[in-house]
């Protein structure tokens, strides 16, 4: 019993040693985790300070940054912001419209469609798409079938397909076609007046005639405009400015007649065919202000298919290409020494047939003499030797001067392009040799273009002033009101009236008595010259058996007012001549001219016809 009490005793004690323990380890453990009463306060401070210390920086960081974005950065931020809201567009205008004197259409935008098929997309056969589209797109069938199997799409099958076929296509609802508007120029007068319209290339820029000149006034000025855009990039059109798809209805309107460019063309063609001639080209000009009715070349193109014609058709021969004028010069020779005073309307000269100067003899064309003439007699027979004594009754320096007043040697201004300067030679090497005055007395040794012969004929017209030679009229509205003419060089008067009045008379007798009988028609009264000149060799000299033939007219003589040229380069045959090739050309195309201009015939006899 009292080792049973000894042993619970110190059970007992033990347990209390164990609890005691325990909780001595608790409350150590608990003085671990809880801090002394300063720390905690201490901790707390720094938490504090470092989260306004953040947020101290924090909001100095974001004024820093609104201060950059809206003050230093603000404008261009701001512009940034509205290119992204704005969208600048600028809209396609079609090509102005060309049109003739009367208003007949010579070129105009039209939309066209460029056809693409996607064979991969078709729900019918290759073979059936084929039949149903080759009698509309004027193709062969088994040709498109076989165009369709090349490839799976994108196959171009028309690239410019005109509006009304294309409706046509759409209309027989075939999938797998594709249709991409476009603007194409077309040219409903096809050649016949490409040699002053021209034509524009697949990137529409003006290549030849009037579409390469005057390309400032084919293309219609067109401003950007901005749209504002939403965010998923749709434009509003309710901020456009109002009439921003407006287009003016202005037209280029040239002076060219149509109709007389059409008889021009025939009458041309059926000479130069007849000939088998190389090329020629008529132009027909009012000489009261210099505006071209026809200018047109022979061999020409088609500008509604460009692409198959010889590059140098692209620029006209008339004012691109020089030559020497022949006969077709004399009378302005002689109104030459007729305002010098070396000569009067009456003096006559002796034509033994020959001449020598210098070291070499000229002849006439028809190696024969026409013994005592007139000055009259002299153009009606186209007399060399006349023509010699006239020039050599004036010093070599004061004719060269004359012949650089009429501007020859120089260029020719006019509103078509790729026009080329004359040919004159050097004033030292013309007065040193006397032979360079006699040979420009018959009008070989020096080179000018066909239009600038016109230009210095038109001065016989017009009572001798030298006007610019052109074809455009200027931009009309719809109304036929000029909104712009060009501005021409003011006319320089180079003769006077008494001395182109008597030279047109004389020149009146060659149509009446002379080498140019062929154009005479009746009831009105025709100044006119016949021109066989040899054709000069690029490399110096004359190319053997080739001529160039011409006729020039003015008409009429009582009122001289419009001036025709015909000119045929290297005609075939014996009887070549100005008066067989070139003259029937004028005649043509007088007979279309007189009704159009309602020109009246001669109501008296003419000086022509009275007995003499």
């Amino acid at each position: 019993m009292q080792k049973s009490s000894s042993r619970l005793k110190f059970r007992n004690s033990r347990n209390l040693s164990v609890k005691k323990r325990q909780k001595v380890s608790r409350q150590r453990f608990l003085e671990k985790l809880t801090p002394k009463t300063p720390e905690p306060v201490q901790s707390s401070k720094v938490r504090l300070l470092t989260v306004w210390a953040i947020l101290i920086f924090s909001a100095l960081g974001l004024a820093f940054n609104l201060y950059n974005l809206q003050i230093l950065q603000g404008k261009k931020l701001t512009q940034k912001a509205r290119n992204q809201q704005i969208v600048s567009l600028r809209t396609f205008m079609p090509r102005r419209l060309v049109i003739d004197r009367n208003n007949n259409v010579l070129a105009v935008d039209r939309p066209v469609y460029t056809v693409y098929a996607h064979p991969k997309l078709f729900d019918k056969s290759n073979e059936e798409i084929a039949q149903k589209l080759a009698p509309i797109i004027d193709k062969d069938a088994a040709e498109l079938v076989n165009t369709f199997q090349s490839r799976k799409s994108g196959i171009i099958l028309m690239p410019a397909l005109p509006e009304e076929i294309t409706n046509r296509v759409i209309a027989l609802r075939l999938n797998g076609l594709e249709f991409m508007p476009k603007y194409s120029r077309l040219y409903p007068q096809a050649d016949v007046t490409s040699d002053v319209v021209g034509y524009v290339d697949l990137e529409r820029r003006g290549q030849a005639g009037v579409e390469y000149s005057q390309e400032k006034l084919l293309e219609r000025s067109v401003q950007k405009v901005r749209l504002m855009q939403s965010g998923r990039g749709e434009l509003k059109p309710d901020n456009a400015p109002e009439g921003f798809l407006h287009a003016d209805d202005l037209k280029l309107q040239l002076t060219i007649d149509t109709r007389l460019q059409r008889a021009a063309r025939l009458a041309l063609k059926a000479q130069v065919d007849k000939f088998r001639a190389k090329r020629g080209a008529v132009i027909v000009m009012d000489a009261l202000d210099g505006s071209l009715l026809a200018l047109v070349s022979q061999p020409t193109y088609d500008p509604n298919e460009y692409g198959k014609a010889k590059i140098d058709l692209f620029k006209n021969w008339t004012v691109a290409d020089l030559y020497e004028p022949g006969s077709t010069f004399k009378p302005l020779n002689v109104a030459i020494a007729l305002e010098n005073g070396v000569i009067q309307p009456n003096d006559t000269f002796n034509d033994p047939g020959s001449l020598k100067v210098g070291d070499r003899f000229i002849k006439n064309a028809e190696n024969n003499g026409y013994g005592r003439i007139s000055i009259a007699q002299i153009l009606q027979h186209s007399s060399n030797i006349g023509m010699v004594q006239i020039i050599q009754k004036m010093r070599p320096s004061v004719y060269y001067t004359w012949l650089e007043r009429l501007g020859l040697g120089q260029s020719l201004e006019t509103d078509l392009p790729f026009g080329v300067s004359g040919s004159l030679k050097s004033q030292a090497r013309f007065i040193a040799s006397p032979i360079e005055p006699a040979t420009a007395s018959f009008g070989q040794g020096f080179s000018l273009t066909p239009l600038q012969l016109v230009q210095l004929h038109g001065a016989l017209a017009n009572g001798g002033k030298l006007v610019t030679p052109h074809v455009v009229r200027g931009l009309v509205d719809s109304n036929g009101k000029m909104h712009y003419s060009p501005t021409l060089p003011a006319p320089r008067q180079i003769f006077s009236a008494k001395t182109t009045q008597q030279v047109v008379e004389m020149m009146e007798t060659v149509v009446s008595e002379g080498t140019g009988k062929p154009s005479k028609i009746a009831g009105y009264r025709i100044g006119g010259k016949t021109g066989t000149a040899q054709k000069a060799s690029p490399n110096g000299g004359y190319i053997p058996g080739a001529r160039i033939t011409s006729f020039v007219a003015v008409l009429p003589v009582e009122s001289p007012r419009y001036v025709i040229l015909a000119i045929v380069d290297e005609p075939k045959g014996e009887n070549a001549y100005g008066s067989t090739v070139a003259a029937p050309i004028v005649k043509s195309v007088m007979e279309t001219l007189i009704p159009l201009e309602h020109l009246p015939p001669e109501q008296f006899n003419s000086p022509a016809e009275t007995p003499r």
